[in-house]
């Protein structure tokens, strides 16, 4: 069930410098809130979320030939956990 609100981390050079802060961004489903990608992120990695921030991002307008249309539009969330929390593993390697 939590897999299906988290769908995969962002790994951007402005994901990267969040990571020393504990501030992670991950691509959400479009439907969840915030307060259902907190009780994931918790659950999955068993972390302490202090604060949830999200951001939808419209598509683009994308050509090719005549043809045209957009690419999908994306829910991001960016994540910052407690002091007292540990860091996600999977991360930390990145970092």
């Amino acid at each position: 069930m939590y897999e299906d609100i988290i769908i995969r981390p962002v790994l951007t050079e402005k994901g990267y410098d969040g990571i020393a802060e504990k501030r992670y961004a991950f691509i959400v489903d479009k439907r969840a809130n915030k307060t259902e990608i907190k009780i994931a992120v918790e659950k999955m990695f068993n972390v302490s979320v202090k604060s949830v921030n999200t951001v939808t991002c419209p598509g683009k307008l994308k050509r090719m030939g005549r043809n045209e249309g957009y690419t999908p539009t994306v829910k991001k969330a960016i994540v910052t956990l407690h002091d007292n929390s540990k860091a996600i593993e999977a991360f930390n390697s990145l970092s």
